[in-house]
């Protein structure tokens, strides 16, 4: 699996799933995501849940994933993928995992986690009571293809006949209900008075709910106008200290929100080298003075506590005292020289000294052997700065940061051009399936 293009193709290619007028799932990635399923059925899903993947993604890695057999795996990948579906069903717009689901009705897929799967979302979803009311039609067809037609209704009947107590009975009924259906359950009572819905009257014209009830990347409410404070506590504290605060205060405070933002990832068994812009563009003036250095520095920091072995090559001058223009080329050379699993280049995108030089010496490196992976972070000021006309090598990968937030996402795009930085991506997202955060 090509874990950096494929993360790539998550994070930008947003073209809706959609089922043709015969029922059939149309979508034009459909190969890539069958390859990369079946290279790493684990890796697949789990890198779905990397922040900034965008939902239609998700809903095709729900897809493929639940499509596709589970014959041969272990039971630990398994149950961590039962783990991760069940976190894209409720993490995604109902409406995106309802079109999966109907999608796997038209494609005849009847495994068995399959069937738990679609009897979660049915009669377990946080919303279920609304998405009965509001698509009852499409719900039914999905809950009777994963018991089969006959055993769904035979269920439905006998729920209806039991009056809610068919969970508790003890005689033939309970017996097979729970076999048939209930066993999939975690509720079997709240199942049971769901399944009356589900075969009831409708309500016309009912509106579905619009949101996941359990969204994946978590919903940030930013400020109307961004200063050199208001992206980040790391950065905000540095920007106080750039500004002659009290040193004593904020070195304190500086350490624990590095802390709290690294607070169980795990580290990265790998040597990275990060090319840092400290030139004036960087210190800036007015009122985004020191606002591109800080979230610079916030990120070498937060490196520097989850990275194995890191170093960092300041060009044009330093962080308390940007001076002059950076010799980015210079200064990846430089970190080349580490010998580093990966070198991060960290700037503005002004490349004030010998313009055009970091292209040129990038575009060498594969000729002269060097095969290390070099990748390029953008610091902006606000998510809608324009950085078309400030990218020194649009030849490397490159991702633009603008506040704290963006980190999480950040560092699996950049880990994920090496080949330590998998198995990180692949610890981080099972520990956020192993902590209930998704």
């Amino acid at each position: 699996m090509d874990t950096p293009t494929l993360l790539q193709h998550f994070r930008t290619h947003d073209v809706p799933l959609v089922l043709s007028r015969s029922g059939e799932p149309v979508w034009d990635d459909a190969e890539l995501h069958r390859t990369a399923q079946l290279s790493d059925p684990e890796g697949y899903a789990l890198l779905a849940l990397v922040p900034g993947v965008l939902p239609w993604q998700r809903a095709r890695v729900l897809l493929r994933t639940l499509a596709a057999t589970q014959d041969g795996l272990a039971e630990r990948t398994r149950a961590t993928l039962a783990k991760a579906t069940r976190a894209l069903m409720f993490g995604l717009p109902p409406a995106y995992a309802l079109t999966v689901l109907l999608a796997l009705r038209r494609l005849r897929a009847n495994h068995k986690h399959v069937t738990r799967a679609v009897v979660a979302f049915v009669l377990e979803h946080p919303e279920a009571d609304a998405l009965i009311e509001a698509r009852r039609p499409a719900l039914v067809d999905c809950f009777e293809h994963a018991l089969g037609k006959t055993t769904a209704r035979a269920c439905a009947r006998l729920i209806t006949e039991a009056a809610g107590t068919a969970g508790s009975d003890g005689g033939d009924t309970g017996r097979y209900l729970r076999r048939s259906l209930l066993r999939f359950t975690a509720d079997p009572v709240l199942a049971a008075k769901r399944v009356r819905a589900l075969y009831a009257p409708g309500t016309y014209g009912v509106p579905a709910p619009q949101e996941p009830p359990a969204p994946l990347d978590p919903v940030r409410e930013y400020p109307p106008i961004v200063t050199p404070t208001n992206r980040g506590d790391i950065a905000a504290t540095l920007v106080h200290l750039y500004q002659g605060g009290p040193v004593a205060e904020l070195r304190p405070a500086l350490a624990g929100y590095v802390a709290r933002a690294t607070r169980g990832l795990p580290r990265l068994d790998a040597s990275v080298a990060m090319v840092l812009d400290t030139s004036g563009s960087m210190r800036g003036y007015g009122e985004r003075e020191w606002a591109l250095m800080s979230q610079a520095v916030a990120l070498r920091l937060v490196l520097a506590e989850i990275c194995d072995r890191f170093t960092v090559v300041e060009t044009g001058g330093t962080e308390q005292a940007p001076a002059g223009s950076a010799d980015l080329a210079g200064g990846l050379l430089d970190a080349l020289g580490t010998g580093p699993d990966l070198v991060v280049v960290v700037t503005d995108g002004y490349e004030n000294h010998l313009p055009g030089d970091l292209a040129r010496v990038a575009a060498t490196l594969p000729g002269a052997g060097v095969t290390t992976p070099v990748v390029r972070c953008l610091a902006a000021f606000t998510k809608g700065d324009d950085l078309t006309l400030r990218d020194p090598a649009p030849g490397l990968p490159g991702q633009a940061f603008w506040h704290q937030d963006d980190f999480a996402g950040l560092l699996a795009w950049m880990f994920a051009h090496c080949a330590p930085g998998v198995n990180w991506i692949r610890a981080t997202m099972l520990g956020r399936l192993e902590g209930g955060r998704t």
